[in-house]
């Protein structure tokens, strides 16, 4: 997204962010070990399994430290 950020919980900063790209992994984890017994693509997952639908994208403020949704801090750089 191009558009101007700043930070709601500090207020001031403007320019200093962090981008983290989130890939996400579907997986099958055994309950009891915790070792992973499959990995799944997005288009061999089981019925019950949902496919991940979160940002791709979060952005944390290099002043204050919060991390929040890409959009929470474009919303917040309009005012």
């Amino acid at each position: 997204m191009t558009a101007p950020y700043r930070c709601p919980n500090c207020k001031t900063n403007r320019s200093r962010f962090n981008l983290i790209k989130q890939e996400a992994q579907s997986v099958k984890i055994d309950p009891h070990t915790g070792d992973i017994i499959q990995e799944y693509s997005s288009t061999t997952l089981e019925p019950f399994h949902l496919p991940y639908n979160g940002p791709s994208i979060k952005v944390q403020c290099a002043t204050c430290g919060l991390i929040e949704d890409e959009l929470t801090f474009v919303k917040f750089g309009e005012r």
